[in-house]
């Protein structure tokens, strides 16, 4: 199995956020999480990435036990954190911000390639590479973060409300980024409150609701379903 949580509880003081949690993803599979605020959603990635502790539960990558890693561990096994809000540095440049993102590789040869890479993906990026990265508009800052993410050369990415702010038209940008991340063979859980955009990218979701999932399924079969269609897709 690629990824597999298993049993996952986790809590925050006394307060119980994920309640035995269970779910995988497949290599180069999309994998999106959806539910209102506070189902856990985000404690979920945050827990996989080895940036919160698990109280119960198992977490496997790759068949090796990763749950009980730290951090910046679990980054160097192939997982990469997109979190919420963004996170770029925004006093440094953003190439200083891409280049923190590389700290993983070997060579300036392999850094250079990946700087290549990152610059076809994004060209506005190779635009702005000297332009302050909190002067970017929020759109480009996204694109930021997830190329940072990137240069740690992911086997799977792991993307927390990417969307949120953002307008139409630049939402439906990133829609097609993460097709063209995922056309690469990389895997991706997607965390979304823009649930139809989320099933319409993911092949799989999982409905979480209070930290227990409540409903899985093929994404496309999901779209369909009463009981999200009424709870998360207006209806």
């Amino acid at each position: 199995m690629f990824l597999e949580v298993n049993g996952l509880t986790v809590h925050y003081g006394k307060a119980e956020v994920l309640n035995d949690l269970s779910l995988h993803v497949e290599e180069k599979e999309i994998v999106t999480l959806i539910g209102a605020n506070g189902a856990g959603k985000s404690t979920t990635l945050r827990t996989i990435s080895g940036l919160k502790s698990a109280s119960a539960g198992e977490i496997r990558f790759c068949d090796r036990k990763i749950s009980g890693m730290r951090a910046h561990q679990i980054v160097r096994l192939g997982i990469s954190h997109v979190p919420e809000g963004r996170r770029i540095l925004a006093p440094l440049t953003v190439m200083e911000n891409l280049e923190i993102g590389a700290y993983l590789m070997k060579t300036k040869k392999e850094a250079s390639t990946g700087f290549d890479d990152i610059f076809d993906l994004f060209p506005i990026l190779k635009e702005r590479r000297n332009q302050i990265a909190g002067s970017l508009s929020g759109g480009e800052q996204q694109m930021l973060a997830i190329a940072r993410a990137l240069l740690n050369q992911p086997k799977l990415l792991m993307m927390d409300e990417p969307s949120m702010g953002l307008s139409p038209l630049i939402v439906e940008q990133l829609g097609r980024i993460i097709q063209d991340i995922n056309g690469k063979g990389i895997s991706i859980i997607l965390v979304e409150q823009n649930a139809r955009m989320a099933l319409n990218l993911a092949h799989r979701a999982y409905v979480l609701e209070a930290g227990r999932c409540i409903l899985e399924g093929k994404a496309d079969a999901l779209v369909n379903d009463e009981r999200v269609k009424n709870a998360y897709l207006g209806g």
